[in-house]
């Protein structure tokens, strides 16, 4: 079921899509969970000129979400929202990390097949919990390190354009720079997890 929220995170999605001309942006899924959809609607909002944003809309093909078969999904969200960008941003709400199919939108990029390239990853701290204790989702904090020998990065909210194009940009080298350290061994998350 999709809320208002997540409508008009799509709405500002396709906005910031079409509103600019820089043609070096990256195209970035963006990860979050349903409850945090206003702070990422102001996020896209504000910098959405710095890159593509591409996020699970509402429309009628997108009823695969509600599937329990999570190969089928993972394929939806791979072939759907993955497959043209070069970037999956998460967006670390209160209870992000609780949530499957964060967890699985984050198996599908560290994923890389024939039809699938290999995706960068990166996480942005919402505004509404970076003054309280936070937690990664499990599948992103195995590929975040405390220095720089990790494949992904956990950011500040950006404080300017300038910052959020270079963190993308950095999430973006990754692909082929630290590609030998994306760890996905872990079991895919079978439900959410109470928050």
């Amino acid at each position: 079921m999709t809320t208002y929220g997540q409508y008009r995170v799509l709405e500002a999605a396709q906005k910031a899509e079409a509103s600019t001309s820089d043609p070096t942006r990256h195209k970035a899924f963006v990860s979050y969970h349903a409850a945090d959809a206003d702070e990422v609607k102001t996020f896209i909002e504000d910098y959405g000129h710095v890159f593509i944003p591409k996020v699970i809309g509402v429309s009628d093909e997108d009823d695969f979400i509600d599937s329990n078969d999570t190969g089928y999904v993972m394929q939806q969200i791979r072939d759907k929202y993955l497959r043209d960008s070069t970037v999956t941003i998460v967006m670390i709400g209160a209870c992000t990390w609780a949530r499957r199919y964060v967890d699985w939108e984050i198996y599908s990029t560290l994923r890389r097949d024939k039809l699938n390239r290999l995706s960068g990853l990166m996480a942005v701290t919402l505004p509404s919990v970076s003054k309280i204790s936070r937690q990664l989702p499990p599948r992103l904090n195995d590929n975040v390190d405390g220095d720089n020998e990790s494949y992904a990065r956990w950011w500040k909210y950006p404080e300017s354009a300038t910052q959020l194009r270079d963190c993308i940009e950095d999430a973006y080298q990754a692909r082929t720079s630290r590609a030998k350290l994306i760890d996905n061994s872990r079991s895919r998350k079978e439900r959410s997890s109470p928050c």
